[in-house]
């Protein structure tokens, strides 16, 4: 019962509604649906009997009750936190049952059962389910409209992670300084510490070889 109750307070007010009207319609099929007629062969007089949805199953009765209680085992489901996904959403669907339903009530007026002959009327529990189907189409509409503006989750961009090389590059060699040459200074002065003095240069290389002897 425990559960049933958490479940209850995590549906929304219009998943409710939804409910009420299914567990309605399912009620009223136990209501008078259909008067049946007959005569009494030893008074003579006309008697009256009413049955409900049930007192003469066919496929438009069964189709209304299993339409009804799969509406409810689905909204109780997705209040669960079952996982699974219907073709339009859940309004759609719930708006399709109520739509369905309210036609085969309607169908139900020119295909009446049998009354052995005698005319069979239509009780006040008839238009009752009418009503309720029409009460279950307008919950699925209510659904669908709030499924519309809820906003959708966006999908989140994948990151680009970037690819090292196959080789990585070699870093540019230091370029070295080429040693500074000064001149010798005046007077006996000693060059500075890391210059050389131009009697300490290479010689320059003759352009041209020099001329054979004769």
């Amino acid at each position: 019962m425990s559960r049933l109750n958490s479940i209850w307070a995590a549906m929304t007010h219009r998943q409710r509604n939804a409910v009420f009207a299914a567990s309605a319609l399912i009620v009223t099929m136990l209501l008078p649906w259909y008067s049946l007629q007959s005569v009494d062969r030893r008074s003579g007089t006309i008697q009256s009997t009413s049955i409900n949805a049930f007192g003469d199953v066919s496929f438009v009765e069964a189709a209304i009750f299993l339409v009804a209680a799969g509406v409810i085992a689905m909204l109780f489901a997705r209040a669960d936190g079952r996982r699974f996904q219907m073709p339009g959403g859940d309004g759609l669907i719930v708006t399709l049952a109520g739509a369905w339903a309210a036609l085969l009530i309607f169908y139900r007026v020119f295909s009446r059962p049998t009354g052995n002959g005698y005319p069979v009327g239509i009780e006040w529990g008839f238009f009752l389910a009418f009503i309720a189907a029409g009460a279950l189409t307008y919950a699925g509409l209510r659904i669908r409209g709030a499924e519309a503006a809820a906003p959708k989750p966006r999908a989140s961009e994948p990151r680009r992670e970037r690819r090292p090389s196959s080789a990585p590059e070699a870093a540019p060699a230091p370029r070295r300084a080429a040693p500074a040459v000064a001149a010798r200074p005046r007077g006996g002065e000693e060059p500075m510490a890391g210059q050389l003095s131009l009697e300490d240069s290479p010689a320059p290389r003759p352009r041209y070889p020099p001329a054979p002897e004769r």
